[in-house]
């Protein structure tokens, strides 16, 4: 197990493909406390950040022989975390408020649905991306795909670290007006 801690994110996915469960296990281990705090801060219940986090690895595996990461895992495992914590949120808000509004129906699968939603989200993000201006695309991409902090692109690039805040801080605006109809 020593040995797969070592190993890159990338190369752990491409054993899980061949169905490795110990380089399955070195990803969950490496992830779940990052997204736990990710799902419990947005869903404000220990529970369903469990759920939400476990239904995300259980995903993963399952989709392990088909997937293809355009980017690093930590960014699909954390898009996919977000995604199902919105789902949780819009089925919260969904609840009927007397128990004869429930209707009781046959449970439905909608996981293709919400992948392809979540594929429509992607491609609105990559989109957005690409109209920023290439530095700041460049230090975003580094800070959320690469996960390095504000002080290593800085040095990486040679900036300072009030222009990378300052890059980030304009991506984020302009992701955010451009996926506020995601959220609505």
């Amino acid at each position: 197990m020593e040995l797969f801690k070592k190993l890159s994110d990338e190369k752990l996915v491409a054993l899980i493909a061949e169905n490795n469960n110990k380089a399955f296990r070195a990803l969950y281990n490496r992830y779940w406390d990052k997204m736990l705090v990710k799902a419990y801060t947005l869903l404000q219940s220990h529970d369903l950040a469990e759920e939400v986090v476990q239904d995300a690895f259980i995903n993963f595996w399952k989709r392990r022989h088909t997937i293809e990461l355009k980017y690093s895992f930590h960014t699909y495992i954390a898009s996919v975390v977000k995604y199902e914590v919105m789902t949780k949120i819009a089925g919260r808000n969904k609840q009927p408020l007397y128990i004869d509004d429930v209707t009781f129906a046959n449970p439905a699968d909608h996981s293709t649905q919400q992948w392809l939603d979540f594929d429509e989200l992607k491609n609105q993000i990559e989109t957005t991306i690409h109209t920023l201006p290439d530095k700041c695309q460049l230090v975003f991409k580094l800070s959320r795909e690469e996960g390095l902090t504000a002080r290593q692109i800085s040095d990486t690039l040679n900036i300072s670290h009030k222009t990378v805040e300052a890059h980030i801080t304009k991506a984020i605006k302009v992701l955010r007006v451009s996926l506020s109809s995601f959220f609505i």
